[in-house]
């Protein structure tokens, strides 16, 4: 009856069709029994027909092993307290623990053991394949909960660590932001403190610039103090033999005159107000006619030849030392050495400006260039400081 139903179900099995087997391949000799299963088995997959089958016999647990689409599953038993769990262990095929259950209820060992050596090698493998796969399985149920347990405190402990981020994230910005509105605080007070120091400066230099004596202000001084000397002439000047001796030396432009100052020649160019503008070789100068004499006219005038000889002043050095200045005091200290070295009647003189960043040297040869009275100029040897100092040469 049992290979009656087989034979009609492979006749109307389909791709369709759902198959239910219970101890397939029963009821005869279990070799025979296992392989005439198997057999039905790969008639049923070959039309792709859906198979449940319940089995004791281990070759069909190596099939279900082996064949692709095909799959173990058995049902857990607890063999400590002979009693069965109902979970269904998928990929696992089921053993029938007679050992245990008969070492469990009290067998004799050796008759245990001596039933394990009449097994054939092939079941006992499998066996031990059975128990090894339950074992690991149960290892991987104890490494999952492990694993779901380490998860969830990992979940807890990463939603703390966001709340202790978002916490410092909001307490840097607070920080960052007392920080910027201090240092702003402090940047207003520096400025206010820098501007009131520039106003300072500013007012410095303005009470400088108007105390600051210029060159032609002490040629002015010097010919007040020459005038002092002659206020008798004023006392003098109802004179009339002396006022027709004054007359006899009245200048016009064109005159040689003999500047008393300086002790130097020069040629009158023009008269305004009370004083005449004098040319003295280079330098034109303006000074009062009381600083001014008249030479007398020569028999034979060379008129191709003019010489101006010039008085060195012991107060001019031939050197300018400017290292150390700011920009703009150095430049018009060199502006006004070169007037007194000119003044002085000085051939050539050095500037001292310093190496350093170059600054001063590039400035200094700046106004060198358009400066009128400068015929060239060149840094001095390496022994006498290289290119930290400029020797000009006047025209």
């Amino acid at each position: 009856g049992h290979m009656r139903t087989i034979t009609h179900i492979l006749d109307k099995a389909t791709s369709k069709t759902l198959v239910l087997f219970d101890e397939l391949g029963a009821g005869t000799d279990p070799q025979e029994g296992a392989a005439l299963a198997i057999a039905i088995l790969d008639a049923l997959a070959a039309k792709d027909s859906h198979v449940i089958a319940t089995t004791h016999y281990p070759e069909l647990k190596l099939y279900g092993y082996n064949r692709p689409e095909t799959t173990n599953a058995s049902m857990e038993f607890d063999v400590e307290s002979l009693e069965p769990t109902y979970h269904l262990l998928i990929g696992i095929p089921g053993r029938s623990n007679a050992f245990e259950i008969a070492r469990r209820l009290g067998l004799d060992e050796t008759i245990i053991t001596s039933a394990k050596q009449l097994m054939d090698k092939d079941s006992q493998a499998l066996n031990n394949m059975v128990t090894d796969l339950e074992s690991r399985r149960q290892q991987l149920v104890n490494d999952a909960d492990e694993t779901a347990h380490l998860l969830a405190e990992s979940e807890a402990l990463h939603h703390e660590l966001n709340q202790a981020y978002q916490a410092l994230q909001d307490e840097r910005e607070k920080l960052l932001k007392q920080a910027k509105h201090k240092a702003n605080q402090l940047i207003s007070e520096a400025e206010e403190k820098a501007e009131a120091v520039i106003e300072e400066l500013k007012e410095k230099q303005r009470q400088l610039e108007e105390t600051q004596v210029k060159e032609h202000e002490l040629i002015d001084a010097r010919s007040q103090l020459k005038a002092l000397h002659h206020a008798e002439d004023a006392q003098l000047a109802k004179n009339k033999v002396l006022q027709k001796a004054k007359a006899k030396k009245q200048l016009h432009p064109g005159d040689e005159v003999n500047v008393l100052t300086y002790g130097q020649r020069g040629t009158l160019i023009r008269k305004r107000g009370d004083e005449w503008e004098v040319q003295l070789g280079v330098l034109k100068m303006s000074l009062p006619e009381s600083e001014l004499e008249l030479i007398a006219s020569q028999a034979t005038p060379q008129p191709t030849m003019t010489q101006v000889s010039r008085t060195r002043s012991q107060g001019v050095k031939t050197d300018c030392d400017i290292r150390g200045m700011r920009y703009e005091e150095a430049m018009h200290e060199v502006e006004s050495y070169l007037d007194q070295a000119l003044l002085a009647g000085y051939p050539s003189v050095t500037i001292i400006h310093g190496k350093g960043t170059g600054a001063l040297r590039q400035g200094i040869q700046k106004l060198l260039q358009n400066h009128r009275h400068v015929a060239k100029f060149e840094y001095a040897p390496a022994s006498a400081g290289g290119n930290g100092a400029t020797i000009v040469y006047f025209k």
